[in-house]
């Protein structure tokens, strides 16, 4: 496709290819692990990379192919890697990156997974990780040392909804050492709402389970990089380190997912800020934490970075024991980990996606217990806020 073409239409035609010999509208699945040569030179010459083609499909495939230009489109980047999941990106797309030695600067606030990897997995392979309040460039300088191998941090961050100003980080990093690896996690984000290659980031993430795919019927993820990071995560990360390959009917299913993202994305934004307003405006609840919201410590920041303000909310009720009953009462939404999917969700970080925190590691990354985690739907609004409000009246009650 050109890319005189609006983003909306080159999320669903993507780039045109010869693969495709019956003409079929969809892509078809191809379910197959390894690909037959025509010749033994041929194949040589395909281990040499000195031919195009596939080989086995933990290096590449069809069906991998199409969601990968896709996502080098929707993030500006010159390739992608598709893999099996957002740990699976998280962990191509750093770990080739890093020996022993090196040194990985990261914001307090990360998917609790993520944070488990960086300060339990990480320091065992002699990589020194230390985590900073990124929305602290003083901090964020101080940090940042001639050695530094690596900075990482979420462009709206899970579970706090913080922004950071993701041109001044990675600007600092640059400055300090020129080969220092800008990684972001873009999940909330999704590309439609920010692009942070654009803004100096050298790799991006994905968990595509999420918005990207949208219907919480798969796992996935993506790592976004131009060619000079593209060896080391297909060949090292995805090949010999995680093995992390989507199945190919997940691809086929994560394609069709993309087709939608931009619609979905408007009302996912639409919904939340509707929601949010409505949360900010009752007083049983005591904070809100979201980047369309005047109220939100970043909301300059959002505003110059984000081009839409996301379908993520975090609230805080008055006590831990007000969350957990709200959450206990909810009926329309639904109780459950994840995001981006057609029906709101709602979880507890304290106890659940962050529980790898400790509550000491909870407070310094800027939540606690009472934190309540809202992905909006794409459910008519009025509902969701209903909903809340029974469940919220439900948990009051004594």
């Amino acid at each position: 496709m050109s890319k005189e073409h609006a983003m909306r239409t080159r999320l669903i035609h993507g780039d045109k290819h010869e693969m495709n010999p019956f003409g079929s509208l969809q892509m078809p699945i191809f379910q197959t692990s390894t690909y037959q040569f025509e010749s033994t030179k041929q194949g040589a010459d395909r281990f040499a990379g000195k031919e195009p083609g596939y080989i086995y499909a933990r290096l590449g495939s069809p069906s991998t192919t199409q969601i990968e230009e896709k996502l080098a489109i929707l993030e500006n980047t010159e390739c992608a890697v598709a893999t099996s999941s957002g740990m699976g990106a998280i962990s191509s797309g750093t770990i080739p990156f890093l020996q022993k030695g090196d040194r990985l600067v990261a914001d307090k606030a990360l998917y609790g997974c993520t944070f488990e990897l960086f300060s339990q997995q990480l320091p065992k392979w002699g990589i020194d990780v230390e985590f900073i309040d990124f929305a602290d460039l003083s901090a964020v300088r101080k940090a940042l040392r001639k050695k530094t191998k690596m900075t990482y941090c979420e462009t709206i961050a899970n579970p706090t909804m913080k922004v950071v100003d993701l041109e001044k980080i990675c600007k600092i990093a640059h400055e300090k050492n020129p080969d220092c690896i800008c990684v972001v996690d873009n999940t909330f984000a999704t590309g439609l709402i920010c692009k942070p290659h654009d803004l100096g980031a050298d790799i991006v993430v994905h968990s595509a389970t999420k918005y990207l795919n949208g219907h919480g019927d798969i796992i996935a993820g993506f790592v976004c990089c131009d060619s000079k990071y593209y060896p080391a995560v297909l060949t090292n990360g995805l090949k010999n380190i995680t093995g992390s390959v989507p199945a190919p009917l997940n691809a086929f299913l994560l394609n069709r997912g993309l087709k939608t993202l931009p619609l979905r994305m408007k009302a996912h934004c639409e919904n939340a800020m509707k929601v949010a307003k409505w949360l900010e405006e009752n007083k049983d609840i005591e904070a809100v934490y979201y980047p369309g919201l005047k109220s939100h410590p970043q909301y300059k920041i959002a505003k110059k970075e984000l081009a839409m303000t996301g379908g993520m909310i975090a609230f805080e009720p008055k006590t831990a024991k007000i969350a957990e009953k709200m959450m206990n009462n909810v009926k329309l939404c639904t109780l459950a980990v994840s995001l981006g999917d057609c029906e709101t969700l709602i979880e507890h970080p304290g106890s659940m996606t962050h529980s790898t925190y400790t509550e000491e590691e909870m407070i310094d990354a800027g939540f606690n217990k009472k934190l309540i985690r809202l992905s909006v739907g794409l459910e008519d609004p009025d509902d969701i806020i209903a909903d809340l409000d029974q469940a919220l009246k439900a948990a009051l009650k004594k």
